[in-house]
Order: structure tokens, then C-alpha cells, then sequence
């Protein structure tokens, strides 16, 4: 049995991750009214209370300031993302290779896995479609794929290796 939550953690049993949802709405809808915040500040109060019961653990996270680095990072490269996906798109000649790969996981942290698959899929052109866990790899589809071993890399060392600092 858990022990009881403190107030605080009652109603915010995850801070960080209604920060993170009420930022998330806002992007999402594209207004900064007031309105909406108070939407997006509802529904990161909401999700992470109704949820809580079913998450394992509280992800630890040990290294705040590569975590700003790292959704800098996801910032920039989902800006980027949607202009070459576009770009792609629209062109007269579209040559797509679109494309599954495998990729093998270091991490172990399942929280850290999961945001790995989450910012796979946030980035444009890719998605996170599968996790084996006996394997410990992610089954990725992109939309347009060159050179499996430079996605890998790519991934491993923009998204995977900051969150094994972050949360280390």
C-alpha cells in the first residue's frame, strides 16, 4: 500500500509534468488566451491527479539544467523538422523513402524511455510505433530514411545520451 500523499502532492503529485502539459496545450492550440491557459493549467492539474494511481515510480530527475538543454534542443529540432517535412511534402518530385529501423535502447530508465518515444514522435517525420522490452529496442517508421546508421546516431546522441545525463 502507498502511504498518503501530502496536500501538496495530492494536488500536484507531478509538477513538473503539469508545467509540462499546460505548456504543451498552449503549443498545441496555438493562443496565448486567457482562456486557453486556464485550460491548458485545468487540464495539467487533471491529468496527472486522475492519473497517478497508475504510474510506478516518480521519475528522478537528477540533472536539471541538461534537461533546459535538452528540450532546447527538442525545440529547435521540431521547428526544423516541420520545415524540411513541409518542404518534402510540397515538392513537385517528391522522392520519400519512407522507412522502419530498429533501434537499439542504453537507456533503462522507463520514464526516460518513454520521453525518448515521445520526442521521437513529437519530432516531424518520425514516430515511436513499438517498445520490446525484452529486447530493449524502439521500432521507428520515418518518413523519409536515407541511412539507418545516421538516424541511429543521430537520435542516440541529440536525444538519447542528454537523457541519460538528465537522469543518471
Amino acid at each position: 500500500m502507498t502511504p498518503p500523499l501530502r496536500s501538496r502532492q495530492f494536488w500536484l503529485p507531478h509538477p513538473l509534468f503539469s508545467l509540462f502539459l499546460t505548456l504543451l496545450w498552449l503549443l498545441m492550440v496555438n493562443d496565448l488566451s486567457v482562456a486557453h491557459a486556464l485550460l491548458g493549467l485545468a487540464l495539467g492539474v487533471a491529468i496527472p491527479l486522475v492519473t497517478h494511481a497508475f504510474w510506478p515510480e516518480e521519475a528522478k530527475i537528477r540533472r536539471p539544467l541538461p534537461l533546459l538543454r535538452y528540450l532546447g534542443v527538442l525545440l529547435v529540432d521540431i521547428l526544423r523538422s516541420n520545415l524540411v517535412v513541409a518542404l518534402r511534402i510540397l515538392r513537385p518530385a517528391r522522392q520519400l523513402r519512407p522507412g522502419f529501423f530498429t533501434y537499439p535502447l542504453a537507456l533503462e530508465d522507463d520514464f526516460a524511455i518513454t520521453l525518448l518515444a515521445s520526442t521521437i514522435s513529437l519530432t516531424p517525420g518520425t514516430v515511436s510505433l513499438h517498445y520490446d522490452n525484452e529486447a530493449n529496442t524502439l521500432l521507428i517508421h520515418a518518413l523519409h530514411l536515407e541511412d539507418e546508421a545516421e538516424a541511429i546516431a543521430t537520435i542516440r546522441t541529440r536525444y538519447e545520451q542528454p537523457l541519460e545525463e538528465i537522469f543518471r
